[in-house]
């Protein structure tokens, strides 16, 4: 199950299991207090008996002047025990109060808790059981049509393959007949391109590649950096790197790079120019281009803010480092640049 099916199938389960909860929360809240009161009747019952057959064990008797304050047959509590006052028959000028200690209460009380809790857990495992039935029911139209979808994109990115082999076949076929020249090298370039576009939706699809190995970060910039001369001539592009060697899959960390470089290079104004630099255990990209309106979304899946490209370069860039454990920050301003923040402490070799 991919990430946002996943992100998906927990949302829907938190959603359906805290419906159920509250309402079994509400439920065994009023259960609770309807047995609290049975407790207390039960106790009232205890009183008559005891008034009545001197059967009084674990309560206490007394003998009271009768008043109007004293209304028979009905419980009364204070913050000590419970108490009723009942009729004498043979004398009128007294009551007997029955006492029933709030301390034998309270574990009457604790073990009704108790069972209540214990039937809340059981009822709240089934609650999360038909969450997660319902959830799963839910997602399967999403997952169904999902699948749909990619399998369509792999089909046409499979079929993508023969024009774009044919292209370049027939580009080398032709530099050798008439040698060197800048329109076919563009040629070229916007045939790189596209594969790249091609390997971005790959990695969009199918995942990343785990391999890792050991290359040079400065050949690296300096080899793409060459090939983004070409496509972007009117922007400079100045590299300050030492030779620092990395500890990763090289295709992915190239991906990151070819996205960020030609974002840079896309987005920059005329004469621009953009930075490649080392500062510590940071690789900086910072352009002197148009800015982000909006830095904090950038890397969500589809979202631009130009109407160039379909917005999910930047997503995958995202996709790519959390992969290799790289963290990505951002910093960009309209009109005044973009710099983007790449941390290689846990890459370095």
């Amino acid at each position: 199950m991919k990430t946002y099916e996943l992100e998906s199938l927990l949302k829907s389960f938190l959603i359906f299991l805290i419906l159920l909860e509250v309402l079994l929360a509400i439920n065994f809240w009023h259960e609770f207090q309807e047995k609290k009161v049975e407790i207390e009747q039960k106790i009232q019952i205890e009183m008559k008996l005891c008034a009545y057959t001197i059967q009084c064990e674990g309560l206490k008797t007394d003998f009271v002047e009768k008043d109007e304050d004293k209304e028979e047959n009905i419980l009364y509590q204070d913050s000590k025990d419970f108490y009723s006052y009942f009729k004498v028959p043979t004398v009128e000028k007294s009551l007997m109060k029955v006492v029933y200690p709030k301390a034998s209460y309270l574990p009457r009380v604790e073990r009704l808790k108790e069972t209540t809790f214990r039937k809340f857990l059981f009822y709240s495992l089934f609650a999360a059981l038909v969450s997660f039935l319902f959830s799963l029911y839910t997602i399967m139209p999403l997952r169904k049509a999902l699948r749909l979808n990619e399998e369509f994109v792999k089909d046409i990115l499979h079929d993508f393959n023969t024009p774009i082999s044919s292209m370049r076949i027939n580009l080398k076929l032709f530099k050798r007949e008439i040698g060197e020249n800048p329109k076919i090298q563009r040629l070229e370039n916007n045939i790189e391109t596209i594969l790249s576009l091609q390997n971005n939706l790959q990695i969009f699809l199918k995942g990343i590649p785990t391999q890792s190995e050991s290359f040079n970060l400065k050949d690296l910039v300096e080899n793409r950096i060459n090939y983004f001369r070409v496509l972007y001539p009117d922007v400079d592009y100045k590299i300050s790197l030492d030779k620092t060697m990395l500890e990763t899959n090289i295709d992915a960390f190239t991906r990151i790079l070819d996205n960020l470089l030609s974002n840079a290079g896309k987005y920059n104004v005329a004469n621009g120019s953009v930075f490649i630099t080392i500062e510590g255990l940071q690789l900086l990209i910072r352009d002197t281009g148009k800015g982000i309106k909006h830095p904090s979304k950038v890397f969500d899946r589809y979202y631009k803010e130009q109407d160039r490209g379909i917005g999910i370069g930047l997503h995958i860039v995202k996709k790519l480092c959390e992969e290799l454990h790289i963290p990505l920050k951002i910093k960009s301003k309209e009109n005044k640049g973009t710099t983007i923040v790449l941390n290689l402490s846990k890459v370095i070799a």
